[in-house]
């Protein structure tokens, strides 16, 4: 069972957490926008959706956090970030790898061998 300090502490953190929805083309500017702003960037996720890709990006500063989040179609190329966060590189490379999402001039590039698997795309969505 939550005490009150809790359940404070919980909404302190949902207050100061918002998911907002892009597209493609608002995408890229907007990260930039980010960036000038000071925000870390803490994660990208991608997820298979029916047609294509949920890609999230969260950032945070201080003790907010936003996501920026677009759907693309599976076969939207998107730009990396690594040029305006480096550490980009990874995730990136994973959800290039894993799922497929056609992600361009990432910079180092794996070219599909960050990990040994033997299947291509494994959490992909197959239709």
């Amino acid at each position: 069972m939550e005490d009150k300090n809790q359940t404070k502490e919980k909404s302190c953190i949902e207050e100061k957490s918002r998911i907002e929805e892009i597209t493609l083309q608002e995408f890229f500017p907007a990260v930039v926008d980010m960036k000038t702003k000071d925000w870390r960037l803490v994660q990208l996720c991608a997820v298979s959706v029916e047609g294509g890709y949920e890609m999230s990006y969260s950032f945070c500063k201080d003790y907010e956090m936003i996501t920026l989040r677009l759907v693309i179609k599976e076969e939207e190329r998107i730009s990396s970030i690594t040029q305006i966060y480096p550490c980009a590189f990874l995730q990136e490379n994973e959800a290039a790898e894993l799922f497929g999402v056609k992600i361009e001039n990432i910079s180092p590039d794996y070219q599909d061998r960050l990990y040994r698997i033997d299947k291509t795309t494994p959490f992909k969505k197959e239709e």
